[in-house]
């Protein structure tokens, strides 16, 4: 065998090795945004006044209020003030039209319950497979359990933190309020090496409370 044809061979060979770790869900699909999709989930952090007034159980005092608190930086937050106010079913029907995205891989066992329709069981499924790494892993793991209507209804609600240094201009738009500009700042300091420098580049553009919502959905890992 010549020396072209096996060095055709061995790259055939990587690639396929390649596809099935990110099939295994060993790596991230490149370009794969790691928020789920959404399909008309309003993120309580960036909507706008009059989309918040569109929603169930929310009235003007509470949307000022809640306009005023934010952002939110867990959903335990965000519930802690609208439970004051509305009941466990009121709420759950306002978190079917709004909700703060839970990170799939460190969210309590009491966030992921306030997904409207979540009970224990799938509480543990969600768990068990942790750490997730790219959001094709946890349609197939959560596929097992439920169908592919449910499963698309629960991906809404999570996401799974990008990496800086790494991530396509996809996955960073995918960033609930994050726009153009932005994107470009998030790129203009790579390579990341700490948060904190992330934090310190990111504060030259927006303040402080933008920085650690946009946080939120990041890693530097």
């Amino acid at each position: 065998m010549t020396c072209w044809a096996l060095n055709g061979w061995a790259a055939k060979r990587a690639a396929m090795i390649l596809a099935l770790l990110a099939l295994a869900g060993g790596w991230p699909v490149h370009g794969q945004a790691q928020l789920g999709r959404q399909a008309g989930l309003l993120d309580p952090n960036v909507a706008t006044e009059p989309q918040l007034a569109a929603l169930p159980h929310l009235n003007a005092s509470l949307i000022k209020t809640l306009m005023e608190r934010r952002p939110f930086l867990s959903m335990t937050d965000l519930n802690g003030l609208l439970s004051q106010s509305l009941s466990k079913q009121q709420l759950a029907e306002l978190y079917a039209k709004m909700f703060l995205h839970i990170n799939l891989n460190t969210a309590s066992e009491a966030e992921i319950l306030l997904i409207p329709g979540m009970g224990p069981r799938m509480v543990r499924e969600f768990k068990e497979y942790r750490p997730y790494r790219s959001l094709e892993q946890f349609r197939r793991e959560m596929g097992k359990y439920v169908n592919e209507q449910e499963v698309a209804r629960l991906e809404q609600y999570v996401f799974i933190p990008l990496k800086l240094n790494t991530a396509s201009d996809a996955d960073i738009t995918s960033i609930p309020g994050l726009g153009s500009r932005m994107l470009r700042e998030f790129k203009e300091y790579r390579p990341y090496r700490t948060i904190e420098q992330f934090r310190r580049e990111m504060g030259k553009y927006v303040n402080e409370k933008e920085v650690s919502r946009l946080e939120r959905y990041v890693t530097v890992n």
